[in-house]
């Protein structure tokens, strides 16, 4: 996507310059430009950086924005073992995502130059060459970029951490000087809420793969470098403000304890709900444009009010053959009408067709009450739909905020990252059924796929669970308080400057 240019002026008047930077995943590009149109919105100037294949995949810069977002492209460096191409966390299987970490880390130099550039900008004229319009008075970045501080520093460029995960994430992490004084060595230390958190808590891991794959996050990958201690870099004075996709409503007693915690703001920027359906600002979020999902929309269209439950396990799903063929078989047996987007990543072998995938014959004995979609699915049309009356979803973040904007009770599959902390963080165990799983390697069986279906979908409990998520969307869904929180970001970012 062609950049549009921003003002060029660097006077006291000017609105503050924003540099947006995330990690290469689209879990976590999505809620950055979300709130990047966010802060645009309310007059700051917005630069966007993201490697050019990523930046390619966003939707266009809505027009009444353009004047103030800005979207700067950076060409990701080789690195032996990653496919040309592999530019985000979808475009390589979970094994290489340290390699992906290790090319990011290759955008250190050409960062620093766009920084260089803008920071010798001269009577308040960019250098020519420069993609940023002027020197930035923030970075906003991600976990993951260990380098920029000291860049920022070198620039004197205050930074902000946002986290795209629950504030529980961040409290379960904890700073670095505490997970020194209470070493967490073997699974058991990670399925229980960390000593540093003084009141009662669900913050923890429960079961033991889960404990596991956490775990990991704190010992050194392909990279060289743990995903804690790229975080623990925010604790360096230049990072003034840690930002969270978060509020109190949603995680109360949370933001307090981690201001003390990590000895600087840890402020709201409120959940980012996805736009309206009918916004001309959906981009990203539903690629109406791909005609390949009519037939399935038309399908809809002819089912009944609240029939069908929406199966979308993000499109990075660490799903065995053996667990997707569990899953189907679990959808048949429910006996519910289903529509399931299932896109096999696109560094599996057979990453055009879901039939490799399917049990044999699986799409002809569903046929006509289930659907199978494995191309993009515009999520938010489809959960926005008459006829769906609930959603198996993998409790990311993004995705519980999506189904609340609809009110739609949830059958409860998490698979990996924040996704067992986003379950407990909100009360989403009082809007969604679990489905029933084996502790130690997080596998599930047919029977309890389809008995949590059917608890949401057939039995009276489902209602009971709609109610609780339409009283829950009332609470968190208040724009006016989501947006007071973005306001109160902007006074942070004006104030910490």
């Amino acid at each position: 996507m062609a950049a549009t240019p921003a003002s060029s002026s660097s006077s006291s008047s000017s609105p503050l310059h924003i540099v947006v930077f995330p990690w290469l995943a689209f879990g976590h590009i999505i809620p950055f430009l979300e709130l990047s149109k966010r802060l645009a919105r309310r007059g700051l100037a917005v630069t966007f950086v993201s490697t050019r294949r990523n930046a390619d995949r966003l939707g266009a810069i809505p027009p009444a924005l353009s004047t103030h977002l800005r979207v700067v492209p950076l060409d990701l460096p080789a690195v032996d073992g990653l496919a040309d191409g592999a530019e985000s966390t979808a475009d390589v299987p979970p094994e290489k995502v340290g390699l992906l970490k290790k090319a990011f880390d290759g955008l250190a130099a050409p960062f620093a130059s766009l920084v260089a550039e803008a920071a010798c900008a001269t009577g308040g004229v960019a250098a020519a060459s420069s993609k940023f319009s002027r020197k930035p008075d923030w970075i906003i970045l991600d976990f993951a970029q260990n380098w920029i501080w000291p860049i920022a520093e070198e620039h004197e460029i205050p930074c902000a951490i946002f986290s795209i995960f629950p504030a529980a994430m961040v409290a379960f992490v904890g700073p670095k000087q505490e997970n020194l004084a209470h070493r967490r060595t073997k699974a058991e230390d990670y399925m229980v809420p960390p000593p540093w958190i003084p009141f009662p808590s669900t913050v923890a891991y429960r079961r033991r793969h889960e404990a596991k794959w956490v775990a990991a996050g704190f010992r050194p990958n392909a990279s060289g470098v743990s995903d804690s201690d790229r975080f623990w870099q925010s604790e360096r004075p230049s990072c003034r403000l840690i930002i969270c996709r978060s509020c109190p409503e949603a995680e109360p007693r949370l933001f307090p304890l981690l201001t003390k915690l990590f000895a600087k703001p840890v402020v709201p920027a409120g959940l980012l709900m996805p736009p309206s359906v009918d916004d001309d600002d959906v981009g990203v979020y539903t690629a109406t444009s791909d005609q390949s999902f009519t037939p399935a929309m038309k399908w809809l269209d002819d089912q009944p009010d609240r029939s069908i439950i929406y199966v979308a396990l993000g499109s990075e799903a660490p799903l065995t053959q053996d667990q997707v063929r569990e899953l189907a078989h679990g959808l048949e047996l429910s006996g519910v009408r289903f529509l399931w987007a299932l896109r096999p990543p696109s560094w599996h072998a057979d990453s055009d067709t879901v039939g490799t995938v399917l049990p044999n014959g699986f799409e002809l004995r569903v046929a006509p009450r289930g659907v199978i979609s494995a191309r993009w699915v515009p999520q938010l049309h489809v959960l926005a739909h008459r006829a769906v009356g609930g959603f198996l979803t993998h409790c990311g973040w993004s995705s519980i905020f999506e189904s609340l904007r609809f009110a739609l009770p949830l059958v409860l599959l998490p698979l990996f990252a924040d996704q067992g902390l986003g379950v407990q963080a909100l009360p989403a165990r009082d809007i969604g059924v679990e489905v029933a799983r084996n502790d130690a390697d997080g596998s599930f069986r047919r029977d309890d796929v389809a008995a949590a279906v059917r608890r949401v979908m057939v039995e009276e409990e489902g209602k009971t669970l709609a109610r609780r998520a339409k009283e829950l969307r009332d609470i968190l869904g208040d724009k006016q308080r989501q947006e007071v929180y973005l306001d109160e970001l902007v006074s942070y970012l004006q104030c910490y400057k």
